[in-house]
């Protein structure tokens, strides 16, 4: 249950998005009805919330006033929410989190669904999305905690927990070169090469790794989806520099290889668990870490 009114569920998600559509496809009701709301409340405030523009929503003075209270009232509520767990011995509880995609398969993903059936009166809120918007609804307080990627770019942190995970060829099982114990780019010169997008983290490492050795392959893939690449590779359509990360659990499934690089200078991915420094976690939030923690641990060895 939820303290809060419909108006200000509704003016706080238009507020983030900048626009009516959007926030109608984030909570699933109709933009006509959001902003019937929004402007219900100017009137009965008598200010404008927010400017409308041909680009979209931008909020008022007043918009970023009231914006900022509402933001505080749902902090604070948290905080109640999270005594009144402790108060009933875990009983029941809630824990927010957020993770990167890269981690809805494989130990982590695993590690949260072991932890749901065990305990019944637990209410997970998990979200995905990039590292940099998990940082920064780390930092709002948003979330109890979140797993990212190379959080040393990333200010305003406590990092409880972290994994450094090596670069590799990923390639498909039946890869002649797919038994080599290390491999150098240069012993794949007539393969075809799938590079990561720009938006991935594991972009500016690959691309380096490319310009170092002189490589510009010409009928390359260029693909910002791990998801699509993974299958690619599989299909036996080419060869991606990757982290181990990437690649864990179809690795383990023999759907995938991954092959150290040769004397590799590459930095590895760095994976961490991090809080906000003033966050205050309820009892359940720490179990549900200290859970995510012997995880990570588990695969940074």
């Amino acid at each position: 249950m939820s303290p809060f009114s419909r108006f200000s569920i509704y003016f706080a998600e238009v507020a983030r998005s900048g626009s009516l559509r959007k926030a109608a496809e984030k909570l699933h009701v109709s933009a006509s009805a959001i902003n019937r709301q929004i402007l219900q409340a100017e009137e009965s405030f008598g200010t404008p919330l927010f400017e409308r523009l041909p680009e979209g929503l931008r909020m008022t003075t007043a918009g970023e006033l009231l914006y900022d209270d509402v933001m505080r009232w749902q902090r604070e509520f948290r905080v109640t929410r999270q005594r009144f767990d402790d108060i009933q011995g875990l009983k029941r509880g809630n824990v927010s989190a957020g993770l990167v995609q890269s981690l809805t398969k494989g130990p982590v993903a695993d590690a949260f669904g072991d932890i749901a059936r065990e305990h019944q009166w637990l209410r997970l809120e998990l979200t995905v999305d990039n590292s940099h918007a998990i940082s920064q609804l780390i930092r709002q307080s948003a979330i109890d905690f979140g797993l990212i990627l190379d959080p040393a770019g990333q200010s305003g942190l406590d990092v409880l927990a972290f994994a450094e995970l090596e670069m590799g060829i990923v390639m498909a099982p039946s890869h002649p070169l797919s038994k080599q114990g290390s491999l150098s780019l240069s012993q794949l010169s007539t393969e075809r090469h799938i590079i990561p997008g720009d938006s991935l983290v594991v972009h500016e490492r690959v691309a380096a790794l490319y310009r170092k050795q002189g490589m510009a392959p010409d009928n390359s893939i260029a693909c910002n989806d791990i998801r699509l690449i993974r299958s690619l590779v599989a299909q036996g359509t080419g060869v991606c520099v990757l982290s181990l990360l990437d690649v864990m659990t179809e690795v383990q499934e023999k759907q995938l290889c991954f092959v150290p690089l040769k004397n590799s200078v590459m930095r590895p991915l760095t994976l961490a668990l991090c809080t906000a420094p003033s966050r205050q976690l309820s009892r359940a939030a720490q179990n549900v870490i200290q859970r995510i923690t012997l995880v990570i641990d588990q695969m940074g060895r």
